[in-house]
C-alpha cells in the first residue's frame, strides 16, 4: 500500500462499511487496525502497520453512542504518537452538532467542545459533511473542508423524480438556505413549514408558507431524528392538496420511533445518505452512498488539489 499511494485510510468500528466503499473508490486497502475492548467497557486503539511520516485518513462517524467519539479520539492520539506527518479526521456525520449556540441559560455548547477535543487530541485537517450549522465551521483552528450531499441528492432528482410537476419544501424555517439552494438550482418553487415546539424532539403545531395543491412535494432537510418533523410536514402536505409527497436528508440518526412514524406517514419515500448506518427495515427508505463523494475529497486533500469542485452549489 506504502508503494501505491500517498496516504493511509483507517475506519473506527462502526464507520467500517463507509470506509471499505471509500477505499474501493480510491483502490486502496483499508489500513490495518486493531481496537481492544476490556472488561469495563474501556478499549484501546493501535495501528497494525507503520504510518511514520504517512497523511491518515481517520474514518468515523459521531453518531451516538459517545464511543465512536472517543474511539476517533484514541485513532488521533495513537496516529500522533506514531508520527504520523498529518491526521485528517474524515466525519461524515458530525454528532452533537446542534448544540452549537447558547439558546437558553447555563446551557453548555457541546458542538464547540467536541471541536476543542478533536484538536487538542491533534488533527490536522476535518473533512465533514452537512454540518446542522455552517458557523461550526468558525469552532475549530485547523482547516475544514465541508461537503454537501447535494451533488449525490441532485443525480438521483434528475433521474427518479417527476421534476415537471415538483415542489421543493422545507420542513422548519431553519432550513430555508438549504431549500432554496435546490430551489434556485433546478428552478423549482419552494414552500416552507413554520413550526413550534414544545420541548426537543416534540412538535407543537406547524403550517405551510405558500402553495403546494397538486405538486409533487420534495421536503428537504439535513437530519432525522426521531421523525416527528418530517412525517408531520409530509401529513400537512398531503391534507393541503399535495399531489405526493417525498423528503430527503443527508443523515439518517432514525432514533426510535423514526421508522415507524417514517412507514406509517404520508411520505411516499424517504431518500438518506449512508453517512450513518442504518439497519433498521422500512420499505419508505432509500439509501445513496456518499463513498465516491468522500474518495475524491481524500485524492484531492492528498494531491494539495482544490476541492470546491465537488460542490454543486
Amino acid at each position: 500500500m506504502s508503494a501505491q499511494t500517498p496516504f493511509l485510510v483507517f475506519s473506527g468500528t462502526h464507520s467500517r462499511y463507509l470506509a471499505e466503499k471509500i477505499c474501493n473508490s480510491l483502490q486502496c486497502p483499508l489500513g490495518q487496525m486493531n481496537i481492544q475492548h476490556f472488561a469495563d467497557g474501556e478499549f484501546s486503539v493501535s495501528y497494525e502497520e507503520s504510518i511514520r511520516g504517512r497523511d491518515v485518513f481517520l474514518v468515523q462517524s459521531t453518531f451516538p453512542n459517545s464511543d465512536n467519539l472517543m474511539e476517533l479520539l484514541l485513532m488521533i492520539d495513537a496516529a500522533k504518537r506514531a508520527s504520523a506527518h498529518s491526521i485528517i479526521a474524515v466525519i461524515p456525520y458530525f454528532g452533537w452538532a446542534r448544540q452549537d449556540r447558547k439558546d437558553k441559560p447555563r446551557v453548555s455548547i457541546g458542538a464547540k467542545l467536541i471541536a476543542d477535543m478533536l484538536s487538542v487530541a491533534g488533527i490536522n485537517r476535518l473533512i465533514t459533511m452537512d454540518l446542522h450549522a455552517d458557523q461550526i465551521q468558525g469552532f475549530f483552528n485547523v482547516p475544514v473542508d465541508h461537503l454537501y450531499a447535494s451533488s449525490v441528492f441532485l443525480e438521483y432528482i434528475k433521474t427518479s423524480l417527476p421534476l415537471d410537476n415538483l415542489c421543493i419544501a422545507t420542513p422548519d424555517v431553519g432550513g430555508t438556505k438549504r431549500a432554496s439552494s435546490y430551489s434556485k438550482f433546478l428552478g423549482l418553487p419552494m414552500v416552507i413549514c413554520h413550526k413550534s415546539r414544545l420541548k426537543a424532539n416534540e412538535v407543537a403545531e406547524m403550517r405551510i408558507i405558500g402553495e403546494v395543491k397538486g405538486l409533487d412535494v420534495l421536503l428537504v432537510d439535513d437530519m432525522v431524528d426521531t421523525g416527528g418533523t418530517i412525517t408531520k410536514a409530509a401529513n400537512l402536505m398531503m391534507e393541503n392538496g399535495a399531489k405526493s409527497v417525498r423528503a430527503l436528508a443527508s443523515h439518517a440518526v432514525m432514533s426510535d420511533p423514526a421508522s415507524t412514524r417514517i412507514d406509517q406517514s404520508a411520505l411516499e419515500e424517504m431518500i438518506f445518505t449512508d453517512s450513518i448506518p442504518y439497519t433498521k427495515k422500512c420499505d419508505k427508505v432509500t439509501v445513496l452512498s456518499i463513498a465516491s463523494l468522500f474518495a475524491e475529497a481524500i485524492r484531492r486533500v492528498s494531491h494539495d488539489e482544490s476541492i470546491s469542485s465537488l460542490y454543486s452549489f
